[in-house]
């Protein structure tokens, strides 16, 4: 456990540093681990914080702090003081031709021809289709460029859904919150952010409604305005869904659906996504990117699996 400590020069100082009610305070205790104290100091009759944890979190928490504080004092008063936006540092450490560098110091870059053009389209465009076979990257490079889109301040928060079908189950009958009823479904998606940003992180920004968590069946009615939006397992979609699930899209916003239609688990009736394919190709601002079997950036296994099934349904 080390201590380290940064002096502030007044009441005022403090406030736009630690934010409304200390909101700023708490919200990188949680995310970094370490207890933060505000002090009046004896001797010089100032303030100043303390930051007591492990070395190695110490030194992230007293990083961002004191990037902030040159803000403050350069006459530029960072703008999450009054939001609820996370605080991200001003320079930008991501190489050339990355999407971003994860918490765990990993650069996240397409892998191949696709992958980039995916990248490219989600960048591009308000609304992106990825669709092809397990293992080509599409949630985890959706959650990427979400991640990035947040700290470049292009929206102020994530909305996550998916449709709940493979059980056959109703929410009502799931054990458990709104949360552990959607939990099991969305893993796949939790996943990519853990790989990201980490599970703390993950768990502090939904806490904060950053990244919102919402079941498919209850986004009638709404207009999600200034987020960066993403449908997996969009297969599983009926079209009236698939329609009602687009048109939520407000101002500001980005939609990115992504799903393999091989793999499609309705009972019956065609799949959202195929027939959104159908509908909206070649619509102006609507990009659709389609993986193949030589996509896959999993397991090498994972090819040699998907050829095999291929070839035993084509023998059926």
């Amino acid at each position: 456990m080390i201590t380290k400590k940064i002096s502030l020069e007044g009441t005022q100082e403090a406030v736009l540093l630690l934010g409304e009610k200390d909101a700023h305070l708490r919200r990188l205790e949680t995310e970094h681990g370490v207890e933060i104290f505000v002090r009046h100091d004896s001797e010089s009759q100032g303030l100043h914080l303390s930051i007591r944890g492990a070395a190695g979190r110490v030194q992230k928490a007293y990083k961002r702090l004191q990037e902030r504080l040159n803000l403050i004092r350069s006459g530029r008063p960072p703008e999450e003081t009054s939001s609820n936006v996370p605080f991200f540092p001003q320079e930008d450490n991501t190489p050339e031709g990355a999407v971003l560098v994860t918490a765990y110091g990993k650069v996240v870059r397409p892998k191949g021809p696709r992958q980039q053009e995916y990248c490219d389209t989600i960048r591009a465009g308000d609304l992106s289709f990825g669709i092809g076979p397990a293992g080509t990257g599409k949630t985890y490079l959706a959650v990427a460029c979400a991640v990035r889109a947040l700290k470049a301040r292009e929206v102020s928060r994530i909305v996550l859904t998916r449709p709940v079908v493979e059980a056959g189950e109703k929410l009502g009958f799931l054990p458990g919150d709104l949360y552990e009823k959607v939990n099991p479904y969305l893993k796949p998606l939790f996943d990519a952010f853990y790989g990201i940003i980490g599970p703390d992180k993950f768990r502090l920004w939904r806490g904060e409604e950053i990244i919102e968590i919402v079941p498919l069946a209850y986004m009638r009615g709404r207009t999600l305005e200034n987020a960066f939006i993403i449908l997996d397992e969009a297969q599983n979609t009926t079209l009236e869904q698939m329609k009602m699930f687009l048109t939520r899209m407000g101002q500001g916003s980005k939609i990115v659906v992504t799903g393999d239609v091989t793999q499609v688990d309705l009972a019956g009736g065609r799949s959202g996504l195929i027939l959104a394919e159908e509908i909206l190709k070649g619509m102006p601002g609507a990009g659709f990117v389609r993986f193949a079997e030589e996509d896959v950036v999993r397991h090498p296994l994972v090819k040699k699996i998907l050829r095999a099934f291929e070839h035993w349904e084509k023998k059926k």
